[in-house]
């Protein structure tokens, strides 16, 4: 009887035998490209990404991760690993190796008299913030309640709560990270410290984070939240006001910005749905009567077409633009940190918001002055804490055959915003752009730090699938 061989991405091959041994060792499912619930497994949020693994092995505890990793090791597979699968860049998934998934750790605890929370990798912000909301407390997390936590953390994280509590990483208390040996390390500022400062914004270069511990604030679970929704004939206007406004802005009010299509939707008046506006997304942690009053010339600016503010549950603020981005559809982005809100930089934003090839695509912008800024720019990878602004160009679309103008479009607004940018990137909001702009998103001094840890950690870039820091010369 011939056996069946798997054939790897590196042109070698897996017998049966061996995958046999490897899954029965697991407590978790294994998955090959014959089973019936390959295809699914192996989809990302990003339809653009249509890869195909060897074997996708969906991890139930830190011990299948580490039987992973050593199977991987001994058999030289290329590693993807997954969390929420919603990394814009598609690394949660290869071709011809192995997709160590997350996705099933979920277990979660939280200690509100401690104000701790202790969160496994596979979890969504969604999942997360149910959690933390039954005790009034939350962490600055995604704004998408089906985003992983794990990539978004090591990423850095910001969020509505991140001008009153700072980035994810500025509330990460400690990690239990697997190695590419195989190892279990607990990272934290007091034990493997140089690890600990590595993860909170290098990605995942130095191997697998299975679980999280988190300092949470007093959030909720009511607040004062929502939209306001401006046509895009009066966006330019809206934007000086914009920029005049969060000058001013306690902290506790945390104001985005996103050029969007009005969903036809009954909470809308007909006359609206389907129609290019700026949206300004409202989040206010203090009291609510307090909060009414900071943002009353806010509301009456314009005034807005459409009022969607007013107290409601903070889950359902962290929800609210889910729709907005469906798995499956193609996405492409490109991302910028902003200096400001020149009266040149709105005219940009506003024109290209004006030629979105889909209805779909979205110019987002969101503030960042405030606690973020009062951490030192030393204390972890995440770089640029002085940039005032952010910016992510998100083209999304669901015909294929129209990839390369919506890709185009965001290229080329990319390249007209440049002369208000900083130079600097969010890791989290880059696609695969090359070595260079990974550089750009720690600066040369901190790209080189991030070098030698790797070169400590993962000499032999076992963990290549991420925006990646290739070991240097010893």
């Amino acid at each position: 009887m011939v056996e069946k061989q798997i054939t790897t991405s590196k042109g070698t091959s897996l017998d049966e035998a061996a995958v046999q041994e490897f899954k029965v060792s697991i407590r978790g499912e294994l998955i090959k490209p014959e089973d019936s619930g390959y295809d699914a497994a192996r989809k990302v949020w990003n339809g653009m990404i249509d890869k195909r693994p060897a074997l996708i092995v969906r991890c139930t505890g830190v011990a299948d991760v580490i039987s992973a990793v050593n199977f991987a090791r001994a058999n030289k597979l290329l590693v993807a690993v997954r969390g929420g699968g919603h990394n814009v860049a598609g690394n949660a998934v290869c071709d011809g190796g192995i997709v160590i998934d997350l996705s099933r750790m979920k277990g979660m605890r939280v200690d509100p008299a401690a104000r701790t929370a202790r969160a496994q990798a596979g979890l969504t912000w969604g999942e997360f913030d149910r959690e933390t909301q039954a005790f009034g407390l939350a962490l600055p997390g995604g704004i998408q309640s089906t985003t992983g936590i794990a990539g978004f953390t090591i990423g850095g994280g910001f969020g509505y709560l991140s001008r009153k509590y700072g980035l994810t990483v500025d509330n990460l208390l400690s990690v239990d990270v697997v190695t590419g040996e195989g190892r279990l390390l607990i990272a934290s500022k007091t034990e493997n410290s140089d690890l600990f400062w590595g993860i909170r914004g290098g990605g995942g270069n130095f191997g697998i984070v299975t679980s999280f511990e988190f300092k949470l604030h007093p959030v909720g679970p009511m607040i004062l939240g929502g939209m306001l929704l401006h046509h895009l004939a009066n966006a330019k206007e809206v934007l000086r006001f914009y920029r005049d406004y969060v000058a001013k802005a306690p902290e506790e009010l945390s104001l985005f910005l996103g050029f969007v299509t009005a969903p036809k939707a009954p909470h809308l008046p007909e006359r609206i749905q389907g129609t290019p506006v700026l949206a300004v997304i409202i989040c206010y942690v203090g009291a609510i009567e307090e909060g009414e009053r900071i943002i009353q010339s806010l509301r009456k600016f314009g005034p807005p077409e459409v009022d969607l503010v007013g107290p409601k549950p903070y889950v359902a603020l962290q929800s609210m633009l889910d729709a907005a981005n469906p798995p499956g559809w193609q996405n492409y982005w490109k991302s910028e940190y902003l200096k400001g809100f020149s009266d040149e930089a709105i005219d940009t934003l506003v024109d290209y918001a004006a030629k979105r090839p889909s209805s779909m695509s979205k110019i987002l912008m969101g503030h960042l002055v405030g606690a973020v800024n009062r951490v030192s720019d030393d204390e972890t990878p995440y770089s640029h804490r002085d940039a005032p602004f952010i910016i992510n160009i998100n083209s999304m679309w669901s015909d294929i055959t129209k990839d390369e103008e919506n890709i185009k479009w965001a290229k080329d607004l990319w390249n007209a915003v440049q002369p208000f940018a900083t130079g600097g990137v969010y890791v989290n909001f880059l696609m695969t752009e090359g070595a260079d702009r990974v550089m750009a998103a720690y600066g040369k001094e901190k790209y080189e730090r991030l070098v030698a840890l790797k070169n400590k950690y993962d000499p032999t870039n076992f963990f290549s699938l991420n925006q990646n820091i290739k070991p240097g010369k010893r």
